[in-house]
């Protein structure tokens, strides 16, 4: 039987099959075995990495409908701030979770149209501030270096202290890195770090990208001022800034309190959650899944994750007992 490792390298190195530019995927050396069966197969993965546009298109479309209830529940709200804030946070909570597409379509894997995924990884970047180019050169080397110290441009560091947890959670340092990142880097000025994933030739065309999309929100306040427009106020800032520790609590999930290894059977977590949460998520709380395979789209981690089972990392009980983990460890 062929191991699912050597299968899975051998698919990646098919230009078709590669879900980020530059990207390679670091497997376990052992092959990964169920008990009581044979290994996974090369025609098992390939069938798990069938791409297809219905799954996304279906998603996408009462993902639409759910923005215009949590946005009509907004919009119902206007008169009394005590019911407009936890509004906006529910609405918030969907439009931080733009970023499950966003991370989907950088992999080309939401849809088989390659167009689709460019068309959405831009708007969803766009409403994040994160520069669709730029992160999808700095996510290739996250999946490089997954959880490495010092390697992986996205990792989040398990925090020292409860306060250092707390304010992760709060979301003012990530938007201090992403707002100060995005006005650098339309400056000219990469980092050390950012210069190391960000090939030499494609540079200019991030630097730009940062400029066009400060141009963007330009034109959006210009038009709020000029036309006493506050639609995006109230639909899209404000609810993204009151939800943006959602995303920030689900992203601690994944790797952090993992070991730094390049073993993806130990460095990164999947979380069991309900299927609301799952759905919010495109599956990508299936993370372990994903790691191992990124090139499976999100309509089949779940079937993967039942493949696989006992050879990831998962967390059972979900979010709030990875979160319990991580705790004990800052208190360790």
């Amino acid at each position: 039987m062929t191991s699912p490792t050597g299968a899975v390298k051998r698919l990646l190195t098919k230009p078709e099959n590669r879900p980020i530019d530059r990207s390679v995927n670091k497997f376990a050396k052992e092959p990964v075995k169920k008990p009581g069966s044979n290994d996974l197969t090369r025609a098992e993965l390939k069938h798990f990495m069938r791409r297809s546009d219905r799954p996304g298109l279906v998603r996408l479309f009462w993902w639409c409908v759910l923005l215009v209830v949590t946005g009509s529940l907004v919009h119902a709200s206007m008169g009394s701030l005590w019911l407009l804030v936890p509004a906006m946070f529910v609405h918030g909570i969907i439009v931080v979770h733009h970023f499950a597409i966003q991370h989907e379509c950088t992999h080309y894997t939401a849809f088989r149209s390659r167009w689709i995924c460019r068309l959405l990884m831009r708007l969803c970047g766009f409403i994040l501030v994160i520069p669709p180019l730029f992160f999808r050169y700095e996510h290739s080397d996250h999946h490089r270096y997954t959880n490495l110290r010092g390697q992986d441009p996205e990792m989040i560091e398990l925090p020292t202290s409860v306060f250092g947890y707390l304010l992760y959670l709060s979301a003012m340092p990530y938007w201090y890195a992403q707002v100060g990142g995005l006005i650098r880097r339309s400056c000219g000025w990469l980092t050390r770090v950012e210069a190391r994933f960000v090939p030499t030739r494609m540079r200019r065309a991030v630097v730009r990208e940062g400029r066009w999309m400060i141009a963007g929100y330009a034109c959006v306040l210009t038009s709020m001022r000029m036309l006493d427009w506050v639609a995006p106020l109230f639909y899209w800032w404000l609810p993204m800034l009151l939800a943006e520790p959602v995303m920030r609590f689900i992203r601690m999930t994944e790797h952090v309190g993992r070991p730094t290894t390049d073993d993806r059977r130990e460095n990164t977590r999947t979380s069991v959650v309900s299927r609301p949460w799952a759905w919010l998520a495109w599956n990508m709380n299936y993370h372990a899944e994903h790691h191992f395979a990124v090139a499976v789209p999100f309509h089949a981690l779940g079937r993967l994750h039942e493949r696989l089972d006992g050879h990831l990392f998962v967390e059972p009980r979900g979010y709030v007992n990875a979160h319990r983990d991580i705790v004990r460890r800052i208190h360790a």
